[in-house]
Order: structure tokens, then C-alpha cells, then sequence
């Protein structure tokens, strides 16, 4: 992995996008604890509401990081975008900070937030820019670090945050700081990146945006994104079960539940890399199919877990498995639509979407039948089925790749 961040270290193309990801972190992570918190409990939203503000705001999400994706693939020059991007963010989080109201959190939280959270896959399309030129497996790699690079900051800045806001009555400074954040996204875009990048030369057939979108709706690419789909939604069941079961059937508190949440990210960070370094030799579905069963165990022996002990006994497979699914499906995800980095990198955001309503199904049906302990099991046994599912699929590459 070291030459991973030599890469990083040396090559501006790479260095100016994984900084401003690292700032970019800072904005998920100082606002998203809090962003539920002010909607509800200081602004007076009621559940409902707020649950249709969060399910426009991903849909807004996936809009615009779908459609910048294709036309960064147009423009060839993604810089443009990220400094228009880092401006929707310093207005929507400052304004959140400065005018305190539930029509200004609406309007932040449903538009110039979700705008802002686009960043993440147009940087991710400028890594991979800078990366097409090398080996697969050091590609790979170097995208590890980076996803690495950005957990660790996304660790770091929710304790800080806390921190500074521990005798706060109000939890809208974490917006000021965000804003602060995409001001620094904005600074280290305009000064340093650089002003014009080579253009791609698409050919005219394949730079329109509908032919774009059946890129994507082709069976080859919509069943994939179906099976990474099922993977990540592992992820986010967890994030709502683990809780529930640390305070119920394990016994534990609040206070466990945020440092089991603590310990697991930063955790994540040696474990990208870890799997980066088998990139190089393995290819990412098989990196991806260890990850996931490696999680799959942690939803088993989460759902029979009985005792605080349990749950930190878990934290270290629970890190494992959780960093392969966070890292090695964006590789995967661009490999997709090579040719295409804004429009591959964008299948992120879509996943990303998507995961969120196969968590809440897994969620509806394994609390319909069973308790949160066996709503874990049933995560597991639904992962097993993806990994079978993904590495049918890829077993047949060959064979499905002219329907791409």
C-alpha cells in the first residue's frame, strides 16, 4: 500500500481531489448526527415530514450526481463542477446556520445539501480519470487509500464536533462548520487543481445523456447495480439494528452504542487497506464476495449476540467485513462504464439510493416475522444470496459482455 500513497503523494491529479474529499467528509460528519435532531426536536417538524424531506433529498441526490456525472464526461474539465458544487454547499449549510427557520432548513436540506453531496462521486470520477492509465490492481488500490483517507476524517470530525458543541444548546454550529468546510472544498479547487484537463473525445453517439442513461438501464449494468445494491443495503440494516440491539436484547446503553460506532470507523481505515493491498493480486468481486461473507458472519453472530461483551467482541469483524463493502464496490461500480468515469462514478450515489430501500425492506420484514435479533440472521442469510448472485453473474462475463 505504500506505493498507494506515493501515487496519492505525488500526482496532483490524484492529490487535489482526495484532499477535498477529506474536507468533504467534514460536512457529511459534522451535520448528519444533528441534521435529524434540528429538523424534529429544535424546529418542530413532525416524523412524517421529516421522513419525506430525507426521501426528496436522496432523490435529488441521485438526480444531480446522474446527470453531473454525464455531463463531466462532456466537459472533460470536472473543475467547474466541484467549485459550483462546493458553492451549493457553503450556502446550504451557512444558511442553515445563519437563519435558524424550518423553511430555510427545507429548502438547504432538499436542494443546495443534496447538490453538495454530489462532490463526492465527481471527485471520485477525477481519481479515476487519473488512474485509467495504470495497471488494474494499483487502480484499485489507490481508490482503497483514497475511500481509507476518507473514513478516517469521517471518524475524526464527528468526536471534534461533539466536543465543541458539548455546551452548546443548539446543534446548528455543526452547520456553520460545514460550511467552513465546503469554503476549504471550494479554496483548494480554485487555487490548486488544475484549470483544464484533457478532454475525453467521446463520440457524439455516446455523449447524449439519454443514450448515457441506457448505459445504465442495459441488463448487464441495472443487474449489477441490483447485486451491489443488495451488498451495501447490509450495511445501512446494520447501522439501524446494531443499536437497537446493544440497548435491548444485549443490555447495553447509549453511551455503547457510540463507541462500538467510534471503535468500528476507526477501524475501517487499516482494514481499505488491507483489502486494497489483495486488489492488486485478486480481482474486486472476489475481494468483494470475501468482504461481504466476512460481514455476513458479523449479522449472524450479531443477531445470537446477548451481552455488551459480545457486541465488542464483534468489532473487529464487523470493521472488516464493513470496510470491504464501503471501499471495493466503487472500483467495481466504475469498471462498469470504464469508458465513462463521470457516469460510472455516478452508479455510486444510485447504489447508494437504492441499498437505503433494501435495508428498510429487510427491516419491514424481518421485524414483521422475528425480533432485531432475528432481523440480523435474516440480513446474513440475504447477503449469502448476493454474493451467489454476483459471482454467477461475473462467472458468465464473458459470455454477457456484448449486451454492455
Amino acid at each position: 500500500m505504500p506505493s498507494a500513497f506515493s501515487s496519492i503523494l505525488h500526482d496532483h491529479r490524484i492529490r487535489i481531489p482526495v484532499l477535498t474529499l477529506i474536507a468533504l467528509a467534514f460536512t457529511y460528519a459534522s451535520t448528519l448526527p444533528y441534521q435529524s435532531i434540528i429538523g424534529i426536536s429544535e424546529l418542530g417538524m413532525s416524523d412524517g415530514n421529516y421522513s419525506l424531506l430525507i426521501f426528496g433529498s436522496a432523490i435529488i441526490n441521485v438526480t444531480t450526481s446522474l446527470t453531473l456525472g454525464i455531463w463531466s464526461d462532456r466537459l472533460g474539465d470536472r473543475r467547474p463542477l466541484v467549485l459550483c458544487l462546493s458553492v451549493a454547499g457553503m450556502l446550504g449549510f451557512g444558511m442553515i446556520y445563519a437563519f435558524h427557520t424550518p423553511a430555510v432548513f427545507i429548502l438547504c436540506v432538499l436542494f443546495l445539501i443534496p447538490m453538495s453531496n454530489s462532490t463526492y462521486s465527481i471527485l471520485f470520477a477525477s481519481v479515476r480519470v487519473a488512474t485509467n492509465a495504470m495497471d488494474r490492481g494499483g487502480a484499485a488500490s489507490i481508490v482503497s487509500a483514497v475511500r481509507a483517507l476518507y473514513s478516517g476524517s469521517w471518524a475524526l470530525a464527528p468526536g471534534l464536533i461533539g466536543l465543541y458543541l458539548v455546551d452548546s444548546q443548539s446543534m446548528t454550529p455543526a452547520f456553520g462548520i460545514a460550511g467552513l468546510a465546503s469554503f476549504t472544498c471550494f479554496c483548494l479547487y480554485f487555487f490548486f487543481a488544475e484549470k483544464t484537463l484533457k478532454h475525453e473525445g467521446l463520440p457524439s453517439s455516446q455523449s447524449g445523456f439519454f443514450s448515457s442513461l441506457c448505459r445504465i438501464l442495459s441488463p448487464y449494468v441495472l443487474i449489477r447495480i441490483g447485486s451491489i445494491s443488495l451488498l451495501l443495503g447490509l450495511h445501512r440494516l446494520s447501522g439501524v439494528l446494531y443499536p437497537l440491539i446493544i440497548t435491548h436484547a444485549a443490555g447495553g446503553s447509549a453511551v455503547d452504542v457510540g463507541f462500538v460506532a467510534g471503535l468500528v470507523a476507526f477501524l475501517e481505515m487499516p482494514f481499505m487497506m488491507m483489502w486494497g493491498m489483495l486488489q492488486r493480486r485478486f480481482r474486486s468481486v472476489h475481494i468483494l464476495a470475501a468482504g461481504t461473507l466476512t460481514y455476513c458472519i458479523y449479522l449472524a453472530l450479531l443477531g445470537v449476540a446477548s451481552a455488551t461483551w459480545h457486541i465488542y467482541a464483534l468489532v473487529l469483524v464487523n470493521a472488516c467485513g464493513a470496510s470491504a463493502l464501503l471501499s471495493v464496490p466503487i472500483t467495481y461500480l466504475q469498471d462498469l462504464i470504464a469508458d465513462r468515469p463521470g457516469l460510472g462514478s455516478s452508479l455510486i450515489s444510485v447504489t447508494s439510493f437504492v441499498s437505503s430501500g433494501v435495508s428498510a425492506l429487510i427491516f419491514a420484514v424481518g421485524t414483521t416475522i422475528t425480533d432485531y435479533s432475528g432481523t440480523a440472521v435474516l440480513g446474513a442469510v440475504t447477503g449469502l444470496c448476493a454474493i451467489g448472485m454476483l459471482l454467477f453473474l461475473e462467472s458468465s462475463k464473458r459470455q454477457v459482455r456484448q449486451l454492455a
